[in-house]
């Protein structure tokens, strides 16, 4: 996986970087959040590990300004600091937009199952972008094609890519214009109003 590290630190970066490619991974730096920026533009990268003081930009203000980009690709973002990590530093971070937390000193383990868990979460979001992105729907019958070139309903169509099961019930425009007719053919008359319970008389309801 392709990473992009910002740090404004030369050892720091040195160390990072040699973790990281440690872990198998493909390495890009910056040394501030202004120069990540720059480059984020000319080379989409899609984990970003950033440390969070840093000159010019810094890790928040990079964070909210690739959250702010339009039609760009989601950008998993670790946050690397040595700021403490009491809830305050923390919830400042999320409400920026960051996905992950780590304080310095780099833990290696630690850095590892974060970037798991970016790989899992981004291979989804890529899925479901692809989804949205392009649906082959029968404009008949409503089924979807799958990469097989078989037609399925797209209940089954979007379980097998998400994960996703549904529940159904009928809306009341369904139930007036599909249902009621429906059952008005079976019992062999004009379609019928919803059925509406009849007030009991008042001597029923005055009895014991």
């Amino acid at each position: 996986m392709k990473i992009l590290i910002v740090e404004d630190d030369l050892v720091a970066r040195a160390v990072l970087r040699q973790a990281l490619r440690h872990l198998g991974h493909e390495v890009v730096e910056a040394a501030d959040g202004q120069a990540a920026l720059g480059m984020l533009e000319t080379d989409p990268v899609r984990v970003v590990v950033s440390d969070w003081m840093m000159p010019t930009l810094d890790g928040l203000g990079l964070c909210r300004a690739i959250r702010g980009r339009v039609g760009a690709d989601y950008v998993y973002f670790i946050l690397l600091t040595g700021r403490s990590a009491d809830p305050d530093n923390q919830r400042e971070a999320i409400e920026a937009g960051v996905d992950d937390f780590l304080t310095k000193p780099l833990d290696v383990q630690e850095i590892w199952m974060r970037l798991r868990v970016a790989e899992r979460i981004l291979r989804f979001a890529t899925q479901v972008s692809q989804l949205e992105a392009f649906l082959p729907i029968c404009g008949y019958c409503k089924k979807i094609r799958d990469d097989q070139n078989y037609l399925q309903q797209i209940e089954g169509y979007i379980n097998a890519r998400t994960g996703t099961d549904f529940s159904h019930s009928i809306c009341p425009d369904c139930y007036q214009k599909v249902v009621l007719p429906e059952i008005a053919k079976l019992r062999g008359g004009p379609s019928a109003p919803p059925f509406v319970p009849k007030p009991k008389p008042q001597a029923e309801r005055a009895a014991p």
